[in-house]
């Protein structure tokens, strides 16, 4: 039987402690295609605790404010020699430790220091493990303005990984042409372990976590919210917008474009299916939505003028406006003679009164009506395209629920439904459309 080939990536918590590898050890032993081993710096063993890159770039900053970093610089040298005792391995460290401290010293880039977490971390997983381990710097490679090079990447870990039937690369970061480190931004190990997958053409790209996949709803929110099961890559995107927590966005695209599926898992609970990612929807027949997110804190300027829907030009010029004041546009609902446009309240900064003054300028509308204080709470799912009777059951519960629509913006391929709603009605808005769709389903 032909041997598949998984990439698993393992972030912070999964990796803290001596305790938390002993799990991915045996997770990583209990499936042989489990051959690629992506991972993230130690982070938080306790909520109080500190994450290694922390401490990495908090080193940086003493140095930059000429404060001693020595005893910060111990703190993270003690971790790893913890780790790298209770595990019983042996990587000369202290080697490792002399060339970091030196090159800090000297004064290295703050990219170099915060990517030590990820490097001396896969170091000690790959001598626990008994894989090779295999530098993502030269590998990963950025252009000298720092940007991102897609086709020289895959080439040079396809043709690097080849020679490694099992290997573990650190994630967060690369090279630029003179061998300089770049990181991603934070969260950038899930980017490194899309990249492999695609890379080594896995047949799955696992992504082991301190949760078991996503829920349909914030469980703050919504008590007990059950799991996605399964969702596709444009469902994944919807909630992403919204506001759900799910993975970073870039992570996304190197295995989307190369059709493989993720599966999210929990390293504290290995035999939780978690959630899959597909290129397409579940054909599930019981499923009409996939999840329900949202934000808090948006105004909506509503703009009136008689015949606007003949007038050239009008939408360009008001894009142009809040272009102009750096302002992003949300969303745009429109009709016959209005237009409103939603905008993040933390994004208009104080600019509310200045933007108004040129639209009203520039663009004499009949009338100007701001709401503020707005949240947005979209519901997500293809099911709900094949559906009759989805927006009157949404709008039904809402009705009963006593929160008050003051918004309705549904995408053109009728995979979600955003509502705006005051900030105060936030919470009810959304338990009470998880109780339409997902409590009483039959």
């Amino acid at each position: 039987m032909k041997m598949g080939v998984k990439v698993a990536k393992f972030g912070g918590t999964s990796v803290s402690d001596a305790i938390q590898l002993a799990k991915v050890k045996k997770i990583v032993e209990s499936d042989p295609d489990r051959r690629y081993i992506v991972v993230s710096a130690p982070g938080k063993r306790f909520q109080e605790d500190n994450k290694i890159t922390d401490l990495l770039y908090l080193c940086k900053t003493h140095i930059e404010h000429n404060v001693p970093y020595d005893q910060v610089f111990q703190v993270v040298c003690d971790r790893f020699v913890a780790i790298e005792y209770n595990l019983g391995v042996n990587v000369d460290l202290q080697k490792q430790f002399d060339e970091i401290n030196q090159n800090l010293k000297a004064g290295a880039s703050a990219d170099y220091i915060a990517s030590r977490g990820e490097y001396l971390n896969a170091l000690i997983i790959a001598a626990y493990l008994g894989y090779d381990f295999v530098d993502a710097a030269g590998l990963v490679q950025f252009d000298a303005k720092g940007r991102f090079l897609n086709d020289k990447t895959n080439e040079a870990l396809r043709e690097e990984l080849a020679k490694h039937e099992r290997a573990v690369i650190p994630g967060f970061y690369g090279t630029y042409p003179d061998g300089r480190i770049k990181t991603f931004t934070r969260g950038g190990s899930d980017i490194t372990g899309s990249l492999v997958a695609r890379a080594v053409g896995a047949d799955l790209y696992e992504n082991w976590t301190d949760v078991s996949g996503f829920l349909m709803a914030d469980p703050k929110i919504v008590s007990n919210p059950k799991r996605i099961s399964t969702i596709s890559y444009k469902e994944l995107r919807e909630l992403s917008y919204m506001g759900a927590s799910v993975l970073h966005e870039d992570a996304i695209y190197p295995v989307r474009a190369a059709d493989i599926p993720i599966n999210i898992r929990n390293t504290n609970d290995p035999d939780d299916p978690g959630t899959i990612i597909t290129s397409e929807p579940s054909a599930k027949e019981d499923t009409i939505i996939t999840g329900i997110a949202g934000h808090k804190d948006f105004t909506v300027i509503g703009i009136y003028k008689n015949m606007l829907s003949a007038e050239r030009g009008f939408v360009k010029r008001l894009l142009e406006i809040l272009d102009d004041y750096e302002v992003p546009m949300e969303h745009m609902p429109t009709g016959i003679d209005t237009i409103s446009v939603v905008v993040s309240e933390k994004k208009l900064n104080g600019k509310l009164d200045d933007l108004l003054e040129e639209i009203q300028r520039k663009l004499q509308p009949d009338s100007i009506d701001v709401f503020e204080k707005m949240a947005l709470i979209a519901t997500v799912g293809s099911g709900m395209a094949k559906r009759l009777g989805v927006s009157a059951r949404l709008f039904t519960a809402l009705s009963e629920a006593g929160v008050n629509v003051r918004m309705i913006d549904q995408g053109s391929s009728e995979m979600n439904i955003i509502v705006g709603v005051e900030n105060k009605d936030f919470e009810t808005a959304i338990r009470a459309i998880y109780k339409a769709f997902v409590d009483d389903r039959n």
